[in-house]
C-alpha cells in the first residue's frame, strides 16, 4: 500500500527527544495556518514568511520525532509558504527493505514513494538509525538536505575535530584519552588545569565538565573510565567568559548568527543549560571560519559554534541539525525559509557526492 501525503503525524528535532506518541493527522497547510492563529502562544512563530511561487512544487519529507517542536513546525510552515507539499515522518518508525529488485522505505506499513527531498532532523540518540533511513532514501535518488554520511560524521566529536584539524580550521587544543593514568601528560600538553572534559556523545551541554584542578580532572576521568565512556580533553578558553557564537551556514554562506551567554557561574553557553541569546555582528574572519568548517565536514546546512579567544575565533563544534528557535528569535532571520530555498535549488540535482574522505 502506498502512503498518502496527508496521513502522517507531524514529528522531530535534535533540540529535544520526546517519547514518541500517537498523534492526529495533519494537512500541511492546516498546520502552518495553526501556527499563525496562536497569537497568544509564547512559542508561536514571529519570523515573517513570504509565500514564493516555484517552478514545480516538490514533495518534501521532514524526518522528525517532535511534532510540536519549534524547528519542525517552522520547516513545515516555510515549505507550505513556498508552494510545496510537506509531510512529517518519524524516522524511528520507518523501516527499510534492501533487495536487488530495488530499495524501499516503509512507514507504518506503507511504502514511501514519489518523494523529491528529505530534511533530516535526527536526534543524537538515534543518529545511527536515522542516518540509515536517510541513506536508504539517498540510494533511491532522493535528495537529502543533509547527506547521511555528513550527518554521521558531524555527530562524532572526535572525528569532526580530526577532519577540521586536517583542513586547518582553528579549534581548541584537544586530546583524546581514556586512561586517567595519562592525566599528568594531558595536563602538561594543555598547560592546564583548568581543562574541559567532554563526552564524545553528549549534546546540549550535557556531558561537559570544567575541571578547575588536577584533582577534579582526575576524578572526572576516573568516573568516565569506569563507565567505559570515551572523552576528549580540551584547553579552557577563559577569555570567552562563558559565551559563544552560533553561526548558521546554508549552501556555503552565512545566513544568521547569535551570541549565547551562559547563566551566572556557568561556563557552558548552551540555552538548554540556562543560557541567553542576543544579536551579534560577525567579523569577516568569523564568517570565513564558519563557512570553512561547514565545508570541511561536508555539511550544506550547519550550526557552527565559535569561541572568541585571544588568538582569534575557534570552532568548538559543528551541528548537523541546528535548532531554529533561538537563532530565529535572536537574529530575526527566516532560517527555515532559507533551508527550504536550499532544497528547492538543489533537489533537482539529486544525490550529492561526498568529498571529505573521512
Amino acid at each position: 500500500m502506498l502512503a498518502s501525503w496527508h496521513d502522517a503525524p507531524v514529528s522531530s528535532s535534535p533540540d529535544a527527544e520526546p517519547t514518541p506518541a500517537p498523534a492526529p493527522a495533519y494537512v500541511a497547510a492546516e498546520l502552518a495556518g495553526d501556527v499563525h492563529r496562536r497569537h497568544g502562544d509564547p512559542h508561536a512563530v514571529t519570523t515573517p514568511v513570504v509565500a514564493i511561487a516555484t517552478p514545480r512544487p516538490l514533495k518534501i519529507l521532514v524526518l522528525s520525532r517532535g511534532q510540536r517542536l519549534y524547528s519542525t513546525r517552522r520547516l513545515v510552515e516555510a515549505t507550505v509558504a513556498r508552494g510545496h507539499e510537506v509531510r512529517v515522518v518519524d524516522h524511528t518508525r520507518c523501516y527499510v527493505e534492501v533487495r536487488n529488485t530495488g530499495p524501499a522505505v516503509f512507514y507504518e506499513g506503507d511504502v514511501l514513494t514519489g518523494i523529491d527531498a528529505v530534511i533530516p532532523r535526527i536526534g543524537s540518540s538515534v543518529t545511527e538509525y536515522g542516518s540509515a533511513i536517510v541513506r536508504q532514501f539517498e540510494t533511491q535518488g532522493v535528495f537529502s538536505a543533509t547527506p547521511s554520511i555528513a550527518l554521521a560524521r558531524a555527530r562524532d566529536k572526535l572525528r569532526s575535530l580530526q577532519v577540521l584539524a586536517r583542513e586547518r580550521v582553528a579549534i581548541p587544543h584537544t586530546l583524546f584519552a581514556r586512561k586517567s593514568s595519562d592525566l599528568d601528560h594531558l595536563l602538561d600538553r594543555l598547560s592546564g588545569p583548568p581543562v574541559v572534559i567532554k563526552l564524545l556523545e553528549g549534546t546540549q551541554g550535557v556531558g561537559v565538565v570544567l575541571a578547575e584542578t588536577k584533582k577534579a580532572a582526575k576524578s572526572v576521568l576516573q568516573a568516565f573510565e569506569g563507565l567505559k565512556a570515551d572523552v576528549i580533553v580540551q584547553e579552557f578558553i577563559k577569555e570567552a567568559k562563558g559565551a559563544d557564537i552560533r553561526v548558521i551556514v546554508i549552501g556555503g554562506r552565512v545566513v544568521a548568527a547569535m551570541r549565547r551567554v551562559g547563566a551566572p557561574g556557568e561556563f557552558r553557553a548552551n540555552v538548554h543549560q540556562g543560557g541567553t541569546t542576543e544579536k551579534v555582528t560577525l567579523t569577516q574572519r568569523e564568517r570565513r571560519l564558519a563557512v570553512k568548517a561547514a565545508k570541511a565536514l561536508g555539511l550544506p546546512i550547519a550550526g557552527v559554534d565559535i569561541l572568541r579567544s585571544d588568538r582569534g575565533p575557534l570552532v568548538i563544534e559543528v551541528n548537523a541539525s541546528p535548532g531554529l528557535e533561538g537563532i530565529e528569535r535572536a537574529s530575526e532571520v527566516d532560517v527555515a525559509g532559507a533551508i527550504v530555498q536550499y532544497v528547492e535549488e538543489h533537489a533537482p540535482k539529486k544525490a550529492q557526492r561526498d568529498r571529505v574522505g573521512a
